[in-house]
């Protein structure tokens, strides 16, 4: 038999992972203190349950899988191009990682055949725990650690290949495996992804401000996204790419080869009106197995007004006032400042100022009043 770690990645490649590297378990000291600065400073707004203690945790892979000796870290690419659409329909981005399906699901599943093929090579049971973007698990920290690449000035893991396109996974295991060497590379001076963000969400290099981010306002965000920042979310309706569109380490990446992850529908750019009409079960079954679900269908409905906002096309006012009937008032606050941010005849000043007067919640009331005022129709 060949040496443990090459067999183990033997195994990988034969799993189609695009990198597999080995990690001590000692603690990532680094990341820990870096994160517990992020947690005091409150730069994980809206996260209540990432908290020091969580920090510490997933950072200790001991605390994760007491006796455990060493981490097998994977990443497997999702880049895929988009398609060019000349239908004339409104259409609203999607982050690339969800074109696919919902890729915890597919490295689960393919992360569990790997503890079984290496419970045949070596011929016994052993002890192990897998991460996918999920638990405690500081996941990048491990991706470094074991070679798979270096962290870009965004936070993400960069990898030779396939840039910062890749899906991380992690096997923790109780098996006595050599490591790799760390990545040392950096991005130099690079600042693109720092000085091109639309919100300023990178506020130096490796910190991000959660409260700023488009990806966090469209996918975790609950609830009305300030008023301030609509304009700068622009189309994104799910997640956002801008920061690793720029990053030069991406570019003439190699495509991935996954099947799971390649583009479904038009999930890289959504048809926007017919979302404001879709009902629960519609959306569930819309996008069953996608990512996108993880916002629900409030979340959904108010990134597309958001986006529609943004996009400014009168087609969108006859949905909008559909929409400033919602049940959900999260909706109805961002179909309000959609219609206002296209522009508004009389007829549809109106119909808001009715609305106005039947409204009970005080966010909606409070939108309505703003744009009102900003008419000149309210002193």
């Amino acid at each position: 038999m060949k040496d443990l770690k090459s067999e183990i990645k033997a195994i990988g490649v034969r799993l189609e992972f695009d990198e597999v590297g080995i990690a001590g378990v000692n603690k990532f000291k680094t990341d820990q203190l870096a994160a517990k600065d992020r947690v005091r400073k409150g730069l994980f707004g809206g996260l209540s349950w990432f908290t020091e203690e969580r920090v510490m945790v997933a950072n200790t892979p001991e605390d994760l899988l007491p006796g455990c000796k060493s981490i097998i870290s994977v990443a497997i690419s999702y880049f895929n191009e988009g398609q060019i659409y000349n239908d004339g329909k409104l259409r609203g981005k999607v982050a690339r990682y969800a074109w696919g399906l919902d890729y915890h699901d597919v490295i689960k599943q393919r992360l569990r055949l790997f503890v079984l093929d290496i419970t045949k090579l070596i011929g016994s049971e052993f002890r192990s725990r897998i991460f996918v973007d999920d638990g405690a698990m500081n996941d990048r920290a491990a991706a470094e650690r074991a070679g798979i690449g270096w962290f870009g000035k965004n936070s993400n893991i960069l990898t030779s290949s396939h840039g910062s396109w890749v899906f991380l996974g992690q096997i923790i295991t109780d098996l006595d495996i050599v490591a790799d060497s760390p990545n040392l590379k950096t991005c130099g001076d690079c600042q693109l992804c720092i000085t091109k963000c639309p919100t300023g969400a990178i506020e130096a290099p490796y910190t991000i401000n959660n409260d700023l981010c488009i990806s966090f306002l469209t996918i975790e965000l609950k609830g009305v996204i300030p008023r301030d920042l609509r304009p700068l979310i622009g189309d994104w309706v799910f997640g956002c790419d801008i920061c690793q569109d720029v990053c030069p380490v991406n570019i003439d990446v190699v495509k991935s080869q996954e099947k799971y992850f390649k583009k479904r529908h038009d999930f890289d750019a959504l048809d926007l009106l017919p979302l404001l009409s879709l009902n629960e079960e519609e959306f569930r079954y819309k996008f069953k197995n996608s990512p996108i679900k993880r916002t629900k269908l409030e979340g959904l409905k108010r990134n597309v007004c958001v986006a529609l906002g943004n996009l400014k096309d009168k087609r969108a006012i006859a949905p909008l006032l559909e929409a400033v009937l919602d049940k959900s008032f999260v909706v109805r606050v961002h179909a309000v400042w959609a219609i206002w941010r296209i522009g508004i005849d009389e007829s549809t000043k109106a119909y808001l100022l009715q609305a106005l007067n039947v409204e009970k919640h005080p966010e909606v009331i409070k939108e309505l009043e703003y744009v009102l005022k900003n008419l000149g129709m309210l002193i």
